[in-house]
């Protein structure tokens, strides 16, 4: 999927958007995952009335007002359309006008102008129906008004028409690999010159109760059972994680080749470079626990870069505080690097206690904290691991935000199906 970059091929993030649980656009973003401030709260007592259920905690958009973001969008339309679509075309524009992008047409051809969304189940908050009342202010559509928001492709194509692209738009639905590999096909499409812009898109409102009771059942025990303050729920790589929660939300990056910033005199947060995405074709929910596969997958990664491993200054981790995934993960690790958590490791660290789990989003929502940590040469902490497992004992940035000095990062993703997927990013300059 994926093809070496030289100096003249390059494909760099322009620009951002995001709604997210309890931060909406890029600055508040920042600064709650830089201050580790976990928005995961317990949900209203209709999230959990079904039997079996794990406890019912969660990070949701529960504050979002399209109107603030969508100004010039025609009630007539917005009736028409979910919270999850009006969420997307909100990131969506956030960041077309972040990466400094006028409508289509105005210096940018059309034509030549992409949307790939990702998702990994498309509107089933609107399918759930009203029993869920995610949110009072979009109430379920009747059925005179439900084409768009029960199609699963409706915000990737509304998305498109409000910019006017007119190039390759369509949705992945892969589970949680399905925006890295939305990624790496814009990144192949704009190197192939077929397009000079692509914006990204992963979204999920996955809060509904047959969600949380699939996710809760004795077969999959993925979600965590932890009591307390909801906020400690996800405890990636502590030897006390039983599992995480869901997220929600929508997160958007505008993606370029390096020569239409060049012409336009743009600007950009970090270079996106080869995404290596495998299907192990083995146990059909787990990765390799030996963590073979996946050392051999980053490794893969890191040689399409064309830069030595020892380059690598962040692993963002899929870090679903999970046993297999964190053990998959830092058995990984060891192979991969020279050191084991010796000097030739790079820090390990997860996201996913801040903003929950977002599914088919998480995997852009780690590329853009990576970006942000590139552009800004700061890490941010793995908040809630306290007591280190000993077969993850790497360097989990616990201690609070890091200044570094690094060129090159990578964002892992592992999702139900034998999948896996390592995407690298380097600065920007």
């Amino acid at each position: 999927m994926t093809q070496k970059a030289d100096d003249n091929e390059r494909v760099l993030i322009t620009g951002m958007g995001f709604v997210l649980p309890g931060a909406t656009g890029k600055d508040a973003v920042w600064r709650t995952l830089s201050a580790g401030e976990s928005q995961i709260r317990v949900l209203p007592a209709q999230f959990a009335n079904r039997p079996g259920t794990a406890r019912a905690v969660g990070a949701r958009v529960s504050d979002f007002d399209h109107h603030e973001h969508l100004p010039d969008l025609p009630s007539g339309y917005a009736k028409r359309y979910s919270r999850e679509i009006l969420m997307v075309l909100a990131a969506v524009e956030q960041a077309w006008a972040d990466a400094g992008l006028t409508r289509a047409g105005e210096g940018v051809d059309p034509n030549r102008i992409g949307l790939l969304g990702s998702c990994s189940r498309g509107p089933i908050e609107w399918w759930a129906g009203p029993t869920v009342a995610a949110d009072p202010a979009y109430p379920r559509l009747d059925v005179d008004h439900a084409i768009f928001a029960s199609l699963p492709g409706t915000p990737a194509t509304l998305s498109a028409i409000r910019l006017g692209a007119r190039g390759m738009v369509t949705t992945f639905s892969n589970a949680c690999v399905g925006g890295h590999q939305a990624l790496g096909y814009a990144r192949d499409l704009l190197l192939a010159g077929k397009a000079d812009v692509i914006v990204v898109v992963g979204y999920e409102t996955p809060f509904v109760p047959e969600m949380l009771q699939l996710y809760s059942s004795p077969t999959s025990g993925v979600l965590s059972r932890a009591e307390g303050d909801p906020r400690t729920t996800i405890k990636p790589y502590d030897r006390h994680r039983d599992g995480f929660a869901f997220g929600e939300g929508a997160v958007a990056l505008v993606l370029e080749a390096e020569e239409s910033v060049r012409r336009r005199s743009g600007t950009a947060y970090a270079g996106l470079g080869p995404v290596v995405s495998i299907n192990e074709a083995a146990h059909a929910t787990r990765m390799d626990l030996t963590g073979k596969t996946t050392a051999d997958m980053m490794r893969r990664a890191v040689e399409e870069a064309g830069i030595p491993v020892s380059k690598i200054g962040y692993v963002c981790g899929h870090g679903t505080a999970t046993r297999y995934n964190d053990l998959a993960e830092s058995r990984a690790m060891r192979l991969a690097f020279p050191d084991g958590r010796g000097r030739g490791a790079p820090p390990l660290g997860s996201i996913k206690p801040v903003f929950g789990h977002l599914l088919g989003a998480s995997g852009v929502l780690n590329c853009a904290a990576t970006a942000l940590m590139l552009s800004r040469q700061q890490l941010v902490p793995t908040i809630n691991c306290v007591d280190v497992d000993p077969e993850c004992d790497h360097d989990h940035v616990v201690e609070g935000t890091r200044s570094v000095s690094m060129e090159h990062a990578m964002s892992l993703s592992f999702a139900i199906g034998s999948q896996s997927s390592a995407a690298v990013l380097g600065i920007a300059a």
